[in-house]
């Protein structure tokens, strides 16, 4: 029997009496054996409002299993009313090949792919358990898409396509997944060094990880977030408190929504935070006992507006007892965020001194081959444009001649449902603001404009949206909205987020002479990048070419499976198309 069976029941006893009759039957003797005497995975759903609650298991004997949960009060609590409406499911899965590891990886995925559909409001789980290698491993994709597929027959609201769900920014930041061999020694030494120093009562510990863009650093994030909350609960320790802060508000949106549907705030009240506001509503008098900052690049180093201090990483420091820092030097883009060397070099040496420093190495998003990430590397941080490597490793990179045929590229890329998730970026070099201002535009939109061409900024066509669209969009990141195919993302916006195919826009900041790529301030319309910076010392100075270098390399790491570019300045287009010949 090579395909998987998937029964659907009503989730009852009346309904689990009617599958044993139904199965007892001559004809039905083999899908009863695998159903009932085989492990299965199964699927409870439920749906009071618009949208379902899920709760996914695994077992030896799903009759007795299932009669387990229908008489825990847990259970009856939360299925009691969606039962008397006959609205709740319970989907059984069996396969001829399922063993107890198999089975627990079907459920992880079932899980991670739920928590990532769009109209699951909540899964009641605890926590996945990815297995590592067993017989007969290499059969689990195909099982598990075929068991998604004729899950998806049944209800594609409840299963949507498995690109859809892959695409979404929850799926991809979502605590879930399995991880690699790297992501998880770090996340083991996280957690020993988090229970270690809690149990001890030790103080102002600093766990530093640096990746480059790409390297997992959210995932590992998210997942270590998610399971010391999961050990806690196991241990029946109802005090942890424990905050993710992120100074990013795609990210913000996408955590929330994460909280939401694996139940954590629920339980805990808000966890999710921005720094300025952890900081405002925490003392030192009182610190948490965990913050985890992703996107610690993004930490402000000097006073501004609402948040009177000199340094957030410091100040979330003095309110948490243990702080967990993900770190990317590379893609710090604004002077508010810049770095003296002395200051990150103390907390560095800091979190090496405690022995809580570690650094992520593998690249995991861009799927192409080593000499294309070089290329890449060199582009963005050396400032120099060698020949395109022939051997891409699947990965496409195409020069484009004028903005019309980057979009026109683009948008046939997302008639593809592999490659939806497809959407025009570019540099800071086009007037932006997002607020109401007195002085009126000449035209409807702030608009990136490159001679007869022009197209809206990221957000600007929102604001046509009717109210349900617009409520349809409150939890989607900005790529997901469909409109945005029409817009352009900005860095700000792209930051930590992924792309099929990415259409790099390089604005006139972004020049070539004299053999190596340079960056021109002056272009710029980034003015929190261009502006003065006051260091330590008194001096004032600038870091524009260095934040715009940054600015480039992070939108040319956006494209997981390729990147189109388009170049304004004409000495860096012929450089460019000199590379692809």
């Amino acid at each position: 029997m090579k395909y998987p069976i998937v029964e659907k029941i009503n989730d009852s006893i009346q309904g689990l009496e009617e599958l044993e009759r139904k199965l007892d039957v001559k004809d039905l003797q083999k899908v009863k054996e695998i159903l009932l005497e085989f492990p299965t995975v199964y699927i409870h759903s439920w749906k009071d409002t618009d949208d379902y609650d899920v709760y996914i298991g695994e077992t030896n004997n799903i009759i007795q299993r299932t009669r387990q949960h229908f008489g825990s009060t847990g259970m009856k609590e939360k299925w009691n009313d969606s039962l008397s409406k006959n609205n709740a499911n319970l989907y059984i899965i069996g396969h001829e090949h399922f063993n107890k590891s198999l089975t627990l990886d079907i459920e992880n995925r079932l899980m991670l792919y739920l928590m990532s559909s769009e109209h699951v409001r909540k899964i009641h789980n605890l926590r996945g358990n990815p297995q590592r290698k067993y017989y007969p491993d290499f059969e689990m994709d195909s099982i598990f898409q075929r068991i998604w597929k004729k899950l998806r027959r049944d209800n594609k609201e409840l299963f949507p396509q498995e690109s859809v769900i892959k695409d979404s920014a929850v799926f991809k930041a979502s605590p879930l997944h399995r991880l690699t061999g790297e992501q998880e020694q770090i996340k083991d030494k996280i957690i020993d060094r988090v229970f270690n120093a809690l149990d001890t009562e030790m103080e102002n510990q600093l766990i530093f990880i640096e990746g480059e863009a790409g390297t997992g650093k959210t995932v590992l994030n998210s997942s270590t977030f998610y399971d010391i909350y999961s050990y806690a609960e196991e241990k029946g320790d109802k005090s942890l408190q424990c905050c993710l802060i992120v100074n990013h508000d795609e990210q913000i949106r996408v955590y929330k929504q994460i909280a939401l549907k694996l139940g954590l705030e629920d339980k805990y009240g808000e966890i999710i935070w921005k720094p300025t506001r952890f900081i405002n509503h925490h003392t030192s008098e009182a610190p948490i006992d965990v913050a985890f900052i992703d996107e610690a690049h993004l930490l402000l180093t000097q006073g501004k507006q609402a948040y009177k201090g000199r340094n957030q990483l410091q100040d979330i420091m003095c309110r948490a007892k243990v702080t967990v820092v993900m770190f990317d030097e590379n893609q710090i883009l604004t002077t508010e965020q810049y770095w003296e060397f002395e200051k990150l070099e103390y907390f560095r040496a800091l979190s090496k001194k405690q022995g809580n420093y570690f650094v992520l190495t593998k690249q995991l998003r861009i799927k192409a081959s080593e000499e294309i990430i070089d290329w890449i590397d060199c582009l963005t941080k050396k400032q120099e444009i060698h020949p395109i490597p022939k051997e891409k490793g699947g990965y496409e990179i195409k020069i484009f001649d004028d903005p019309f045929q980057l979009e026109k590229a683009i948008k046939e890329k997302t008639k593809n449902d592999d490659h939806k998730l497809s959407r025009m970026i570019a540099t800071y070099d086009w007037s932006y603001n997002p607020k109401p201002v007195a002085k009126k535009r000449l035209l409807k939109y702030w608009e990136v404009i490159i001679g007869k061409w022009h197209k809206p900024w990221n957000y600007e066509l929102e604001k046509d949206l009717d109210k349900n669209t617009k409520r349809k969009n409150k939890s989607l990141a900005w790529a997901e909205q469909p409109q945005t195919i029409d817009e352009i993302g900005s860095t700000f916006t792209i930051q930590g987020f992924d792309l099929n195919y990415a259409g790099v826009i390089l604005g006139p900041s972004v020049k070539y002479r004299k053999g190596k790529i340079v960056f021109d301030p002056a272009e710029s319309c980034n003015r929190k990048a261009v502006q003065n910076r006051t260091l330590s010392d008194g001096s004032r100075q600038k870091f524009g070419e260095i934040l715009l270098r940054h600015e480039v390399r992070i939108l040319m790491t956006r494209g997981v499976e390729g990147i189109y570019i388009y170049a304004c300045d004409p000495e860096l287009q012929e450089a460019l198309a000199r590379a692809d010949a």
